[in-house]
């Protein structure tokens, strides 16, 4: 069964946790989801990947469908 992505825009507690820890950013948005734990790793290995992806996923949601 596919899980519903919110249409609702992010808050913007959400787009600046995303741009400060971008973990905390999709937690927020989206709970412990593979997009969590994907932001985590990307995060361990550089900041600004996991920023772009946390971002990413918190201002267009539809065009990425990792739940």
């Amino acid at each position: 069964m596919r899980q519903q992505i919110s249409e609702q825009p992010a808050s913007p507690w959400a787009l600046l946790a995303a741009v400060l820890l971008p973990p905390l950013g999709v937690f927020m948005a989206r709970g412990l989801t593979p997009a969590f734990w994907l932001t985590v790793v990307l995060t361990l290995f550089a900041w600004i990947p996991g920023s772009v992806l946390a971002l990413a996923l918190l201002l267009a949601p539809r065009h990425i469908p990792i739940r």
